[in-house]
């Protein structure tokens, strides 16, 4: 939905219901989406995250007549999309994830297929008026880089895309943005390594020079359409687990002119102090299917574990001395205090607060994919009463 006053768009994510192929998102699109609609937005368009996984960009992307259909039945229900995540390429549900999520990364083809085709479908659904982005991997897992080569290999190929882009906006009229999500454990994970790393590579002379080449753009021209085309998402339940300054962090954004194509409003959990009572309560929040990465805190030093587990694995070796731990686990947006530990929702509403005084990105989207692996106790009513009150709460945030 469009919040207006410069505030942007807002929805949810729809990787939080079954997506990994296209008849599955579709009938998730159409079983999910109009009630929670009907229920925040009842009498205005309601905006669409919309999950393509690799093998639904393939489906769309070879199928015009499906596209057809689908922007016909987003019509007939007063919906548009704004924005796709096209961050996991593969299966999302119902089995391990863990660090496959990030596969195929950017250093293979298979990525870069993937997303323009992502792209062209975008250019073809997404409602007018909008610019619609494109959610992406953090370039890669951070294991898996081991030397320049790797860097300048995905940083070329994102090149590629941007080079896509380019021709699709002159082809189309339609600007296609893409977004690359900084996280836990990835090439990319604190703000200020984002921003070395746009500054020094994708918007430098060098990525401007082999931009021009591969885009048929004078040089001078390259360089905006490289800020045009490849900005960030910045999801500050992830920031908030790197224990980034929050406002500090999307000043220095500001000041290096890397744009926050979409803002994600997400929560993570937060223990200010562990200790054995803690530590027996979070166990519940291992049992999980994906990715829990854990910074600790101790003595003005940050140490990070891959899992919650190995967080709580180092604990039980050397339980001793005052330390804090932030996880990647999201949890509701609208909750604060879990009971033993809390979450980074003050991180969110430092944001949102932000966001309200000086707005920090048209696209804002709320990113909580956990409920089929949310421990029990915290699931209140089903998911449209989740996800319509996640929604309610981030949109009298900014709005009151």
């Amino acid at each position: 939905m469009d919040l207006g006053t410069r505030l942007g768009h807002l929805s949810y994510s729809t990787l939080v219901h079954p997506g990994d192929t296209w008849d599955e998102m579709n009938a998730s699109l159409e079983t999910y989406v109009p009630e929670v609609k009907r229920r925040v937005s009842p009498d205005a368009p309601f905006g669409v995250s919309l999950r393509l996984s690799g093998a639904s960009a393939d489906r769309l992307a070879g199928d015009g007549p499906e596209r057809d259909r689908l922007k016909k039945y987003l019509s007939d229900n007063d919906l548009y999309v704004y924005t796709v995540n096209a961050f996991p390429h593969g299966p999302f549900k119902g089995r391990s994830v863990m660090e496959n999520v990030y596969e195929p990364d950017w250093s293979t083809e298979e990525r870069v297929a993937y997303t323009t085709r992502v792209a062209d479908v975008l250019a073809d659904i997404a409602a007018d008026g909008v610019e619609p982005t494109i959610q992406t991997v953090p370039l890669a897992y951070r294991p898996k880089v081991t030397g320049e080569a790797y860097v300048e290999l995905f940083t070329r190929n994102v090149l590629r895309v941007v080079a896509h882009l380019v021709a699709l906006e002159r082809r189309t009229g339609r600007r296609v943005k893409l977004a690359i999500e900084p996280e836990p454990f990835c090439y990319l994970e604190t703000i200020e390594e984002t921003v070395r790393y746009f500054t020094s590579r994708l918007y430098s002379r060098a990525a401007a020079e082999t931009l021009s080449g591969l885009a048929d753009l004078p040089l001078a021209e390259a360089f905006g359409a490289l800020r045009r085309h490849v900005g960030i998402v910045f999801d500050i339940g992830h920031q908030a687990v790197e224990f980034d300054d929050i406002p500090a962090s999307l000043d220095l954004l500001a000041g290096a002119g890397v744009p926050v194509f979409k803002l994600q409003q997400a929560a993570a959990l937060w223990v200010p102090e562990v200790t054995d009572e803690v530590v027996r309560e979070l166990e519940r929040f291992t049992r999980t299917i994906y990715l829990s990465q854990t910074s600790e805190l101790r003595e003005g030093t940050v140490t990070r574990h891959l899992n919650l587990s190995d967080a709580i694995a180092a604990w039980r070796r050397d339980p001793g001395g005052a330390r804090e731990w932030r996880t990647h686990f999201h949890v509701p947006v609208f909750l604060d205090d879990l009971g033993p530990f809390r979450t980074t929702r003050f991180a969110l509403e430092q944001a949102l607060d932000r966001h309200r005084a000086q707005p920090q990105s048209s696209h804002l989207e709320i990113e909580t994919y956990t409920w089929d692996v949310l421990p029990e106790h915290l699931k209140t009513g089903d998911i449209t009463d989740y996800v319509v009150r996640e929604l309610e709460f981030v949109r009298d945030r900014l709005t009151a």
